[in-house]
């Protein structure tokens, strides 16, 4: 596919290629959509978190592409490879070792670099393990957050678990096998104890979602990356309720709401109807 953009610092307008984000298979090479082998075989280059790995896919499909790395080391400097690339009419694919890229894998910084410079690019969809691991481990999932991996500093790791401590919704991480129990044992110290679900070897003939609450710890040798999925804060009480009707109205009398909206408040905090407390609120 080709558009026609304007790209910053010419004075002229040329065709530009649009780049593919490419998603691959985070365990079985079965799990590979068929468009994204006709990107990858239509490809004049392929970008990769590491070509070692990433020769493992291709040959099983016996795509035979030029290879350039694009890691976390040298992703500014892929992005610029990209872009000019692009700017030659080459059709240019992206992919990392495995999954989507960008998700906890390189390419953020080259998506920015990509949108700085007007080149187009799309997603061509595909496996993901966040969302494997989250149907894998029958938790909730009406709302989740994804929060990837976790900072390597303890300090920066509960700081950041302390702003999602109040969420009641699922919360899925990443983690290498050496991270996991020190990651359960602060989201212990953060969160309280909950119901857990550590998945590991998604797609794969080991497959597992193991079951276990914070407090006990997930027992065992850890091998290949994980997924923690911890279960959301229960809902706190309403301290409110705690106050008879006619107070828990002049509560928000007090600040500056009128009789009805106040009655109204009130009403929702104790989950009930707004005739219940209309005689409450003619005390006042």
């Amino acid at each position: 596919m080709v558009y026609i953009v304007a790209i910053p610092c010419e004075k002229f307008v040329k065709e530009v290629s649009v780049v593919y984000f490419v998603a691959t298979p985070i365990g079985n090479l079965k799990d590979i959509s068929l468009r994204a082998l006709e990107v990858l075989r239509s490809a004049d280059v392929i970008f990769c978190e590491d070509t070692r790995h990433s020769l493992r896919l291709l040959n099983a499909y016996e795509i035979k592409k030029p290879l350039v790395a694009c890691h976390k080391f040298n992703e500014r400097a892929a992005a610029e490879k990209i872009i000019s690339a692009a700017g030659e009419n080459k059709e240019v694919a992206i992919i990392s070792d495995a999954g989507m890229p960008v998700i906890s894998d390189p390419g953020g910084q080259v998506c920015a670099q990509l949108k700085e410079a007007g080149v187009p690019y799309t997603v061509v969809p595909g496996a993901n393990a966040a969302l494997s691991a989250l149907v894998l481990s029958a938790m909730p999932s009406e709302r989740f957050a994804f929060l990837g991996f976790l900072p390597d500093k303890q300090g920066e790791r509960r700081r950041l678990l302390e702003s999602y401590k109040d969420l009641g919704l699922t919360l899925i991480f990443h983690a290498a096998p050496q991270d996991v129990d020190r990651y359960i044992a602060d989201m212990l110290a953060v969160f309280g104890d909950r119901p857990a679900c550590a998945v590991r070897e998604i797609t794969k003939l080991h497959e597992e979602a193991v079951h276990f609450n914070l407090k006990d710890g997930l027992e065992g040798e850890k091998r290949g990356e994980y997924v923690l999925v911890i279960g959301g804060a229960e809902e706190k009480e309403n301290a409110l309720c705690a106050l008879s009707e006619t107070e828990h109205i002049k509560y928000y009398l007090e600040r500056g709401l009128d009789k009805k909206e106040a009655i109204k408040r009130a009403a929702k905090d104790r989950g009930v109807t707004k005739s219940e407390l209309y005689k409450f609120g003619l005390e006042l």
